[in-house]
């Protein structure tokens, strides 16, 4: 994002921090970089850290929200707004119930704003996260050096709406992926589907770096700590009944497992259509910020788009489990969709090499020290 960019968001930030008061502010900003605390994170209806929207008057909650648009594309706003939106409709589907040792089960208010460092400066950064929702952006130098991760779910992944139409938050990022696999001839789909049951969840979950033979974790451990005996022991069971469900083994999380050599079809042995299908969908992960930042993140993709593979895990039927993901050395997206039989969606945006901006800082300490 540009100087001024930045320089707006800095100026919501700063607006916002100087309304809230002193006990406010001891949860909504900390010092930058704050590395342990600052690279850890979530997409549960766990804590995140930092001030909830429950505190706050209505100016200052839609301060909150201005800090999140000054970020994001219109549709990445108006995603994110959606998936924040869907808790009420998730709340009601499971029957308005108290859980997760929450009064409220459910609760579209319940989203954790943190800032780090102070707006302005050269260096900070600040992230939003709730359920299905977690953003973190990093400046460094006065520009933003990252955007990642970046989590959008949704739950359900389709409700209906009047008419007969579906409400469908993250439907380019399925649809784009079957036009891809359904525009696949015999050999190449040997090579892109990689096993015939998905995982019940990412396989590099909530990890604050990725690393070679990460698996999908326990539900229990994408979490703040907040579960033990026999709370803890509902969520495993619960996980162990959609594995069962599922039919996944050790066998198909071997064949997930993450790899440094990625997995699935390369983009070189791929038609020039199939490569703009996978373009446009990878534009539904780096198109949810900013034009100046999805530019230059387009860039860093089309250097190494060749090396690019696509890997999917599960049945291609619309409406049953499935998974995929797009591996590259700037980029992953990964995708799942398994839960409450295939309704239920996760995805992310990452940087192998510079989620939370760790290799553009660490470049910039070491020069400057």
């Amino acid at each position: 994002m540009s100087a001024p960019g930045v320089a707006w968001m800095a100026g919501i930030a700063g607006e916002l921090l100087a309304t809230l008061d002193a006990s406010q502010l001891a949860a909504a900003q900390w010092p930058f970089p704050s590395d342990d605390e600052r690279r850890r994170w979530f997409y549960t209806p766990t804590d995140h850290g930092g001030l909830t929207l429950h505190g706050l008057a209505p100016a200052q909650q839609r301060l909150v929200m201005q800090l999140i648009d000054s970020a994001l594309s219109r549709p990445g706003y108006i995603t994110v707004s959606t998936v924040m939106g869907l808790e009420n409709t998730l709340d009601q589907l499971e029957g308005w119930g108290a859980f997760w040792n929450f009064p409220r089960g459910r609760d579209p208010l319940r989203y954790f704003l943190r800032i780090f460092g102070t707006p302005g400066d050269a260096d900070w950064g600040w992230r939003i996260g709730g359920h299905h929702v977690s953003l973190h952006i990093t400046v460094r130098d006065g520009g933003i050096v990252s955007s990642t991760p970046c989590f959008l779910g949704a739950d359900p992944a389709a409700s209906p709406l009047l008419g007969g139409a579906l409400l469908r938050p993250l439907a380019g990022c399925e649809d784009l992926a079957r036009d891809l696999l359904a525009s696949l001839d015999d050999a190449q789909r040997t090579l892109a589907i990689v096993s015939s049951v998905p995982p019940v969840d990412l396989v590099t979950a909530n990890r604050a770096e990725i690393s070679a033979g990460d698996r999908p974790l326990p539900l229990a451990q994408v979490w703040r700590d907040e579960f033990s005996g026999e709370l803890r022991d509902l969520v495993e069971a619960i996980q162990s009944a959609e594995e069962d469900k599922l039919g996944l083994t050790e066998s198909h999380l071997g064949v997930l497992a993450w790899t440094t050599t990625p997995k699935g079809l390369p983009a070189s042995r791929m038609s020039p259509a199939q490569r703009e299908i996978l373009a446009a969908l990878l534009d539904t992960y780096v198109g949810r910020v900013r034009l100046e930042f999805t530019e230059r993140e387009r860039a860093r993709v089309a250097e190494h788009f060749d090396d690019l593979h696509f890997a999917w895990a599960g049945p291609d039927e619309r409406g049953r489990p499935h998974y995929y993901r797009v591996q590259g050395p700037r980029i992953l997206a990964e995708y799942d969709n398994t839960t409450r039989d295939g309704n239920h969606v996760h995805t992310v945006w990452r940087d192998p090499v510079n989620d939370f901006g760790v290799d553009e800082l660490g470049t910039h300490r070491r020069s400057a020290h």
